[in-house]
C-alpha cells in the first residue's frame, strides 16, 4: 500500500557522486556505500520530489528500509548501524546521483509516517523557541535600556564589589600569563619547554579560562613546525594581547568585550543564541573540514549569503565512533534563519529555521569577490576578531597556481592541490576556501558546468 503525493513537489539539483560520498562518517562507510549502490540489491526504488527511499536486501527475511529527505538532508534506515548516514542511506543517494531511482507517484506508508514525524518536531521545535524568544523580550522591557549582563559576566556567583568569583580567578590566571610572557621574550625563545606549556595550561584550567589554556596547550605543536620562532611569537603576542584585552574590557566596546570573553573560555548557551534575532538568506555550503579537538572530532561547515554577503560557520562536535551532524552538503543552497554568536566579528551560527525553496535546495555556483576584495574582508574580521584562526571567502575567477591561489599562499598542510589545477585547466574558476593566518584551506571548486568539485 502507497501513500500519494499531494503536495506539489520541488525540483531538486541532483548531486554529484563526490558530494554524497562527502556525507559519509568515514572510509570504510564510503568504500561498503559503494558496495550497495547496485540496482540489483534493492527490490524498491523510488522518488518524489525531494524524498528518496528504498528497501535494500541484508542478510535477514526482511530487506532494510532507507530513506532521504533531500531538503534538509534527513536520514531514516531500519538497520542497526550506529553510523549517519548509514551505508544503505549512502548507496540509495548514490543510485540516485546516477540517475537510477525512479519517480514514483506515491510513498510507503513508513516513509510517510516518518515524515509526519519529522514535521511533528519541528513544529514543537519552532513553538518552543517563539516562546523562549517571547520570555527574552519580556525579560529586556524589564531590564530597561540597559539589558541584563552577559551569562559570562554573571557566572560563579558573586564577589567583594560585584565582580564574579570566576571572573576574579581568570584575572589572577591571566595575570600569571602577562608575567610569563615578558620573562620567555626576556629570556629567549629557545628555552621554552613542551612541560612548561602543559604546566601552564593546567594552571590556567584551575583558573577557570579554558579559552586561553586550550591556545597553551598547542603551542608544543608550533614548535615542530618549520620557521616556528616567528610562529611562536606570534602566538605569544596574541595571547599577550587578549589577556590585557580582558584586563582592560571595562573600556572595550560592548560587541569587542563579548569577543574577549569568549575567546577566553566564558559560555553563551545554545538556547541564548537562539533567542536572539536571526539573519535569513539564501546559504551557500561552501565545503566543511573535520579535526580532532579536545578528544572530538570537530565538524566545520562553512556558509556563505548569497543577498547579505554573510560569511557563517556551523560547529558539530562528536565522540569517537559517532556520526557528525550530515545535514548540510556541500554544493547545496538553502534558504534558512541563522542565529549568530555574539561579537565584533560574529561568525559561528546556528540553523534556526530551514524554509522551504521553490528551486529546492539547489547549489550552482555562489557569488565570489576579487582577492583585493576577499583580502579586505579578512582583514575586517581580524580588526574585529584579532584571535580568529579561519574565515570563509569565495573567489571568482581565481587561477590556481601549485603554491598560490588568487593572490593568497596555500597552506603547507592543506589538500592535495592537484585536484583543483585539474578542474581549473589553467583557466580561470571561482573557488570556495578557508582563510588561515597560514595559507588558504581550498575547499570546492566549481567546473564549467557550475557542478561542485570537493577538494
Amino acid at each position: 500500500m502507497s501513500v500519494g503525493v499531494a503536495n506539489v513537489q520541488r525540483v531538486i539539483e541532483r548531486w554529484s557522486r563526490d558530494q554524497v560520498l562527502a556525507l559519509a562518517p568515514d572510509a570504510p562507510s564510503q568504500k561498503a556505500a559503494q558496495g550497495v549502490a547496485a540496482p540489483g540489491k534493492w527490490s524498491l526504488r523510488g522518488m518524489t520530489g525531494d524524498v528518496v527511499f528504498g528497501e535494500c536486501r541484508g542478510s535477514g527475511a526482511k530487506p532494510y528500509l532507507a530513506c532521504v529527505d533531500l531538503t534538509e538532508p534527513a536520514y531514516r534506515c531500519s538497520c542497526p548501524s550506529r553510523k549517519f548516514p548509514c551505508k544503505h542511506a549512502l548507496g540509495l543517494l548514490l543510485l540516485w546521483s546516477a540517475d537510477g531511482v525512479p519517480e514514483a507517484d506515491a510513498i510507503p506508508p513508513w516513509v510517510a509516517e516518518w515524515l509526519a514525524q519529522r514535521a511533528d518536531r519541528a513544529a514543537r521545535s519552532a513553538a518552543r523557541l517563539e516562546a523562549a524568544r517571547a520570555e527574552a523580550a519580556r525579560a529586556a522591557d524589564v531590564e530597561g535600556p540597559g539589558g541584563r549582563a552577559g551569562s559570562a559576566e554573571v557566572s560563579g556567583g558573586r564577589a567583594a564589589g560585584g565582580e564574579s568569583v570566576r571572573h576574579a580567578r581568570v584575572a589572577a590566571g591571566l595575570a600569571e600569563l602577562e608575567r610569563w610572557l615578558a620573562d620567555q621574550v626576556r629570556q629567549g625563545l629557545a628555552g621554552a619547554a613542551e612541560s612548561d606549556w602543559d604546566g601552564l595550561a593546567k594552571r590556567l584550567i584551575d583558573a577557570q579560562a579554558p579559552g586561553v589554556a586550550g591556545i597553551v596547550s598547542r603551542l608544543a605543536r608550533v614548535r615542530t613546525e618549520d620557521g616556528w620562532p616567528g610562529r611562536l611569537l606570534e602566538e605569544y603576542a596574541l595571547l599577550d594581547l587578549l589577556a590585557v584585552a580582558y584586563r582592560r574590557r571595562a573600556e572595550l566596546p560592548a560587541d569587542l568585550a563579548q569577543t574577549v570573553l569568549m575567546r577566553v573560555g566564558f559560555p553563551v548557551t545554545r538556547e541564548e543564541v537562539l533567542a536572539g534575532p536571526a539573519v535569513r538568506d539564501r546559504w551557500d555550503v561552501l565545503g566543511s573540514r573535520d579535526e580532532e579537538q579536545d578528544r572530538l572530532t570537530a565538524r566545520r561547515v562553512w556558509l556563505r549569503g548569497r543577498r547579505t554577503g554573510r560569511a557563517a560557520l556551523v560547529l558539530s562536535f562528536a565522540p569517537p565512533g559517532q556520526s557528525l551532524d550530515a545535514s548540510l552538503v556541500t554544493g547545496t543552497a538553502l534558504d534558512a534563519d541563522l542565529a549568530f554568536y555574539p561579537g565584533a566579528s560574529p561568525l559561528r551560527a546556528l540553523v534556526v529555521t530551514r524554509h522551504p525553496a521553490a528551486e529546492g535546495p539547489g547549489g550552482g555556483v555562489p557569488p565570489g569577490v576579487t582577492s583585493e576584495e576577499a583580502m579586505e574582508e579578512v582583514a575586517a574580521a581580524l580588526a574585529g576578531d584579532p584571535w580568529a584562526e579561519s574565515w570563509p571567502i569565495v573567489l571568482a575567477g581565481a587561477v590556481p597556481e601549485e603554491n598560490a591561489l588568487g593572490g593568497f599562499p596555500l597552506h603547507p598542510r592543506g589538500r592535495d592541490v592537484w585536484r583543483l589545477l585539474a578542474v581549473s585547466g589553467g583557466r580561470p574558476v571561482t573557488v570556495a576556501a578557508e582563510w588561515t593566518p597560514r595559507g588558504l584551506r581550498p575547499l570546492t571548486a566549481w567546473d564549467d558546468d557550475g557542478r561542485a568539485v570537493i577538494l
